[in-house]
This record gives C-alpha cells, sequence and structure tokens, in this order.
C-alpha cells in the first residue's frame, strides 16, 4: 500500500469515530427530551379560610352629627352692679345649690340697710311710748281726768307710729333681699365652667360671670332632613358612635319637634343620654346614627371583596372534580358598609362558603383548601425542658 493510500485510511477512520459519537450525543439528548415530555400533576391547592355564609340582622340607619345639651345648665348672671371683691370657686368645680360663687362690693347697700334699722329702731320705740300712752289715757278719760280729744290724739299717734314702723320693716327686709344680692350663689348643682371676671372687675345685670352645668343629665338634639321625617317617631334607637364608628351609647328618641325648623328645613328630634358615656361634654359634637328599622340580610368581610372595572367580585369554594375544592369567581352588588362589612344586596346566597382570605392569590377555577383561622388553629404544643 502506498503512502497515500494509508493517508486516506486514517481519515476515513477519523471520521466515522466522529460520526458515532456524535450519534451517541443525539441519542442521549433524545433520551432527556422524552424525560421532560412526560404530562405534569395537578397544581398545588391554596390555603384559604372559608365563611358559610348566615343571615345577620342589619341596620337601616341614618348618621348624623348631634349636640350634647344638659338638660340642667343655667348661665350666672348678677342681679345688681357693683365691684368684684372676692371669688370663691375654681372653674371645674362642683357646686351645689346655693354655693357663694362671688362676692360683690356690698359697703353702701349695707350701710344704707343700717341707716334704715336705726331708724326703725327710733320708730319701734315711739310705737311703744305712744301705745302706753294711750293705755294710760283711756282709763283717765272715764274717770273724767283728761279730755276725750287728748285721748283721740294720743290714738292718732300711736297710729301713725305704727304705720312709719311697717314701712321700716319693708325697707328692712327688702335692703336685707337686696344685700344677699351683693353674693352670688350657684342656682343649682353642676360643675362651673370658665369664670370669664375677676376680681376688681365691675359687672352690671347684663355680665356673664360663669355657666355651671350638669353633665349627667344630657340629650342629643338632632336635626333631621325633611325627607326622613315621615320614619321618626319616638322610640326609635339613637347610637352615639366614636370616631371609629363603634357604638358606645344607645338611646331612645324622647322628643320630636311638632314644627319644622323654618332657616334649616330640619326637623327636631332629641334623645335623653340615659346611657351616656363618660367621655362625653355638654356642647360636644358627637357622631350619632338613628336606626329606622332592622332586617335580616348578608354581609361580607371588606377584605373578602375584590374591584376589577367599577365591578365587585369574590371568591365562593365549590366542589370540583373528584369532591375537591375550586374557587369560583362571583359578581356581586354590595350596599352599604356596616362596620368591617359590605352589606350584600344580589350575587350570593346563604349557605355559601365564601373564601375570605388569600383572594389575590387565586383566581376562577384555583383549587384551594380549607385552612382554619389563626383565632381557631389548636395552641402550640409546650418545648420540652
Amino acid at each position: 500500500m502506498s503512502s497515500h493510500q494509508s493517508t486516506l485510511s486514517r481519515r476515513s477512520g477519523s471520521v466515522l469515530s466522529l460520526v458515532l459519537v456524535a450519534a451517541g450525543f443525539v441519542s442521549a439528548a433524545c433520551g432527556r427530551g422524552g424525560a421532560t415530555a412526560q404530562p405534569q400533576g395537578p397544581p398545588p391547592a391554596t390555603g384559604v379560610q372559608i365563611l358559610k355564609l348566615e343571615n345577620k340582622p342589619i341596620e337601616d340607619a341614618s348618621e348624623f352629627i348631634a349636640t350634647l345639651r344638659s338638660l340642667r345648665s343655667a348661665t350666672v348672671q348678677p342681679e345688681i352692679e357693683g365691684t368684684i371683691t372676692q371669688i370663691f370657686v375654681k372653674s371645674g368645680q362642683r357646686v351645689k345649690v346655693g354655693t357663694p360663687l362671688i362676692q360683690v362690693n356690698q359697703a353702701k347697700e349695707q350701710a344704707a340697710l343700717s341707716t334704715t334699722e336705726a331708724n326703725r329702731a327710733g320708730t319701734e320705740a315711739d310705737v311703744t311710748y305712744w301705745r302706753q300712752q294711750s293705755q294710760r289715757m283711756e282709763s283717765l278719760v272715764g274717770a273724767g281726768a283728761v279730755s276725750k280729744a287728748e285721748y283721740d290724739q294720743a290714738l292718732n299717734s300711736l297710729r301713725t307710729a305704727e304705720a312709719r314702723l311697717a314701712a321700716l320693716d319693708a325697707q328692712v327686709r327688702e335692703g336685707r333681699v337686696q344685700l344677699a344680692y351683693y353674693r352670688v350663689v350657684a342656682p343649682q348643682s353642676g360643675t362651673v365652667g370658665d369664670i370669664t371676671v375677676r376680681v376688681g372687675d365691675r359687672v352690671t345685670t347684663s355680665t356673664m360671670i360663669t355657666t355651671i352645668d350638669d353633665g349627667e343629665a344630657l340629650e342629643a338634639y338632632i336635626q333631621v332632613p325633611l325627607d326622613r321625617t315621615p320614619q321618626i317617631k319616638l322610640g326609635l334607637p339613637v347610637q352615639v358612635v366614636d370616631v371609629e364608628g363603634k357604638v358606645i351609647a344607645t338611646n331612645p328618641i324622647s322628643f320630636v319637634a311638632p314644627r319644622v325648623d323654618d332657616a334649616t328645613q330640619t326637623v327636631l328630634v332629641k334623645s335623653l343620654l340615659r346611657d351616656a358615656p363618660p367621655t362625653v361634654r355638654v356642647l360636644q359634637f358627637v357622631r350619632s346614627r338613628i336606626v329606622w328599622r332592622s332586617v335580616p340580610g348578608l354581609t361580607v368581610p371588606i377584605t373578602s371583596v375584590i374591584r376589577i372595572g367599577g365591578q365587585y367580585f369574590c371568591y365562593v369554594a365549590e366542589s370540583g372534580p373528584q369532591g375537591a375544592l375550586v374557587a369560583k369567581q362571583r359578581p356581586i352588588t354590595v350596599g352599604p358598609v356596616a362596620g368591617n362589612d359590605y352589606v350584600v344586596l344580589k350575587g350570593l346566597n346563604v349557605g355559601e362558603n365564601l373564601i375570605v382570605s388569600g383572594v389575590q392569590k387565586i383566581g376562577d377555577g384555583a383549587p384551594v383548601r380549607a385552612e382554619a383561622a389563626a383565632s381557631e388553629a389548636a395552641p402550640a404544643a409546650p418545648q420540652g425542658k
């Protein structure tokens, strides 16, 4: 064999080897491709919490801003004029009826009363003298020792002195009553408000000194629009709610005004707060709700509802193939918010299983499995020491 033929033989052997190696790689690749092409199993079920829907009492209510007023509230003003010499109480102090509040300078009135009392004492002495004279002359007239004219003059002097004494008695009583006005007292029991005057200030009968309110006797004043007036009646519950919407007191309607307020075109409704929370104060604005009626209906947690393009949806758990649970998307119509729930007007029925958690992780037809809520989960076993 020539050298040229030998070289061709070696090259042919190398090409054959490369072809065999390439065929081995293709065969291995086809083997791996066949393994990945096998069909996959169903996706795993998502754990969700499920709530069985039941009818609940749903309140048809309207919310208003109410003003709290005291049934026993007084504005204190003096009945005389003068300069304040003393203040006996402090703002916020609890007082009883007749407790002294302020003292107005009474020196002039006291001096006038003292003069009247002195005049009365002199007149009283005159009455005593002429009474004795009349009695003595009455016996002398019978004996002829004095004339009838002298006796009549003594009687006239007695009657004049008695008239002056009666007039002075009336002046003394009036002076004492007037003098009492210089000490301003509490007209009722309650809590003293802001005292707007100071010692040395001059007051008149139009000066407001302070206010006294009894916070234990409150009434809610509610202005109800005319379109709701046909539904107003005594005894309807009025709920006072806090800033979070939680009901803190419930009392019935105790008064409905017989006429409309011509300025606001509303009707005044009052509710006596027999059950009043300790945090409220006189003239405070509070949120209130008048409950017109209570009817059975369905509610769903706000967190279980999703909104897509203006339409509200929720998911219910239904039985799928082989008894597995699947999520079914359901369009619903919602009404007003009641606490942390939506009132459902249409789209759900009593007895259906509502999915209340994980709604953002599932889709229509997705497999799900029921999980217990965190509060219902079994407590963890204690760890060994």
